[in-house]
């Protein structure tokens, strides 16, 4: 007995170690900072300038926009691709060909991703010739440090995390209950908008969540994409710490981001949890 606890208590030893010293300490400091100035002393003054400034609320803004035009376009894209992978293909070297080519660029970094694409969004890229040659345009467009060349990077990085997300619910649907509703009479469109689709609603839900999320503190593809031209939160607090010296306001900049991230969050989650339909648990 005493044995089964003493592994039991470093088995949950382990990784609480490793959350406090990588995870909650830093974040500690950096919260205990955002209070402080270059003399040492507590105030809050950094707290007075980023909410008392609009720049910042812009900034914070044009990041949260960033995101949710990223996760509604990954949503769009990435639920059909998972809806073949999981539910159409039958045959199995297909489907696993489907998974590897959704895995592979996250095995390549994104400072490598997005300088591909400014090579595919260029004056003289891929797809300025193409609409040329195809006459839609008559001289190459500007693409490139724009916000649609940030919201393309964006979408290129995320998708896999909402294709993998969906899928994985989608895969473990019960089959039977679509076929029940087949033989009941159901065509697929109602199948799918009454009965694959309210299951795969986790799948969505945890998507959602994840490209959300990791898209407000994305950093190297806006900063790529953008040329510079478009400043996201991320930017600002990079600039902050390393450019202009001032950890103080970067770590104010950075706890005011995590709390509204965090407020988004729990608004959004629920949101969810009081959908019309939604059977309140006995």
């Amino acid at each position: 007995m005493h044995i089964n606890r003493f592994w039991a208590a470093i088995l949950l030893g382990i990784p609480l170690i490793y959350l406090v010293v990588f995870f909650i300490t830093p974040l500690g400091m950096v919260v205990v900072d955002s209070f402080s100035n270059r003399e040492g002393e507590l105030t809050l003054e950094n707290y007075a300038l980023v909410l008392g400034d609009s720049y910042y609320w812009r900034v914070l803004g044009y990041t949260f926009w960033i995101a949710l035009v990223t996760c509604v376009a990954t949503l769009i894209l990435g639920y059909p691709l998972a809806y073949y992978m999981s539910l159409i293909e039958r045959r199995r070297a297909v489907r696993r060909l489907c998974f590897i080519l959704i895995l592979m660029p996250l095995f390549t970094s994104n400072i490598v991703r997005s300088f591909g694409w400014i090579v595919l969004l260029g004056r003289e890229g891929l797809v300025n010739e193409t609409l040329m040659w195809l006459g839609i345009v008559d001289r190459p467009l500007r693409l490139l440090s724009t916000e649609i060349a940030i919201i393309i990077g964006m979408i290129y990085v995320m998708l896999p995390f909402m294709v993998l997300a969906i899928a994985s619910v989608l895969q473990n649907m019960n089959g039977a209950l679509r076929e029940a509703a087949r033989d009941l009479g159901a065509t697929a469109f109602s199948t799918f908008l009454k009965v694959t689709l309210p299951l795969s609603a986790p799948g969505i839900v945890a998507g959602t969540l994840i490209v959300f999320t990791l898209s407000i503190s994305s950093y190297v593809t806006p900063r790529i994409m953008s040329g510079g031209r478009s400043v996201v939160s991320s930017m600002l607090i990079y600039d902050q710490f390393m450019l202009v010296f001032n950890p103080y306001l970067g770590s104010a900049i950075a706890v005011v981001l995590l709390v509204a991230s965090f407020a988004l969050i729990v608004a959004y989650t629920l949101l969810l949890e009081r959908r019309p339909g939604r059977r309140a648990s006995p």
